[in-house]
């Protein structure tokens, strides 16, 4: 008889909660959101334009994970705002059902011995992958969020790759549990019990304390709190009262100051080390280059092109978003036009910014074709303010936000 004081003893674990219902019920629920994460999480990817190497690749050496990718496109301009605000809403409320789920199974992981068949043994090896992948993806998505990157190396190689590992696990997991969870649902439904393990090391404890809440009543508290994480979350990717309750959020809640300029950042003009005598009108030039050679352009010179107007808002990878904006400037396609290009090509940006990521970004014919894509030099009728890119900065239709370049010093039109 196994030592009760080991966890590899089914007598160790005496949850009274723990059984069939109980986890198939939770594990649809993930089957659903994490299909959803996946799609949206790779959508994600695609839109930074990785194969616009090596300016917008942040993640080497992706060979077939990369099969997917197409050129990002620009219409509706909301849609890198919807996608990537589903994305991390979904993942935050979805935490306290993977916390359940991953709770509702550990005896499973100490179960002995460790394989009793070969499908037994894939599912053992899908699980620990499960497991470790999950909280990975989720540990790492939610310190992107809250902008503390203490993990080792790069946000995007690290989760891009952490979530075909998961995501691959979780596949196998499901193709040999949806069946079983189906048909635990649908007999609790019509009034049964779900069959009891055969075999030690299963769900159902052998020795269960006595219950103080019902596995429904469970369910409710996993449920609230998923409901709780929505509520104090949601407003960061979406306009209306929800954004007055996005409390945990770095974005979130209360609009920042007043004004035209009023509307969030990511990183301030002071992060990035631009200095006001570096942008004034007097010391500040955009180098222009493309086919038929190089112009630089002051910013009184912009402001005699033909400017327009688009009605745009900012999205970024963390989840955060701003309502629509109105900004002012010169379209992208016609500083093309000045340098030799009849139809829009490539453009390499760079900017002022000395230190972080996407100081340079690129961005597709398309992206540069479309004639809301703004060299913008006004935000809500006013200048730009010096967090918000002053003297002029990048804003495209449905692009996420480190693609929309602050603090624009050069432009190189052409095949990258």
């Amino acid at each position: 008889m196994r030592d009760q004081r080991l966890p590899t003893s089914p007598g160790f674990w005496r949850s009274p909660l723990r059984g069939p219902w109980f986890t198939s019920v939770l594990g649809l629920v993930l089957l659903v959101g994490i299909s959803v994460l996946f799609v949206t999480g790779l959508v994600s990817y695609a839109a930074y334009n990785p194969n616009l190497s090596p300016v917008n690749d942040q993640t080497p050496d992706k060979g077939v994970l990369g099969f997917y990718l197409f050129a990002w496109p620009t219409h509706p301009h909301w849609l890198y705002r919807l996608t990537q605000g589903v994305h991390v809403t979904l993942g935050i409320t979805l935490i306290p059902v993977l916390l359940a789920k991953l709770w509702s199974v550990v005896p499973k992981l100490f179960a002995l011995p460790p394989a009793r068949s070969l499908a037994h043994a894939l599912e053992r090896i899908s699980l620990l992958l499960l497991v470790g992948g999950g909280l990975f993806e989720f540990t790492t998505g939610v310190l992107n969020v809250q902008l503390d990157y203490v993990f080792p190396g790069s946000f995007y190689p690290l989760h891009f790759y952490g979530a075909w590992v998961f995501f691959a696990a979780f596949v196998v997991h499901a193709v040999l549990k949806v069946p079983a969870a189906v048909r635990n649902v649908r007999r609790m439904r019509e009034g049964g019990e779900p069959a009891a393990p055969r075999e030690e090391g299963e769900l159902v404890s052998s020795r269960p304390d006595p219950s103080t809440v019902s596995r429904r009543g469970a369910l409710w508290l996993v449920g609230g709190g998923s409901l709780l994480l929505f509520v104090t979350n949601a407003g960061r990717s979406f306009d209306g009262p929800l954004r007055q309750t996005a409390v945990l959020t770095p974005h979130g809640g209360a609009e920042p100051g007043s004004g035209p300029g009023g509307f969030q950042i990511n990183k301030t003009a002071a992060y990035a080390r631009i200095t006001a005598a570096e942008t004034n009108e007097e010391a500040w030039r955009l180098v222009v280059t493309g086919r038929t050679g190089t112009v630089r352009l002051s910013r009184a010179d912009l402001l005699r092109l033909p400017l327009h107007s688009s009605a745009l808002p900012i999205a970024c990878v963390e989840g955060w978003s701003t309502s629509d904006q109105w900004w002012r400037g010169v379209r992208l396609r016609d500083l093309a036009a000045l340098v030799g290009y009849d139809d829009a090509p490539d453009v390499l940006v760079e900017s002022l910014q000395r230190h972080g990521a996407f100081r340079r970004a690129a961005l597709r014919a398309n992206q540069v074709a479309d004639p809301r894509s703004l060299l913008a030099l006004y935000a809500n009728g006013e200048d730009l303010t010096p967090d918000h890119g002053y003297p002029a900065r990048v804003i495209v239709p449905a692009a996420p936000g480190v693609l929309n370049t602050k603090w624009v010093a050069r432009m190189t039109f052409g095949d990258l």
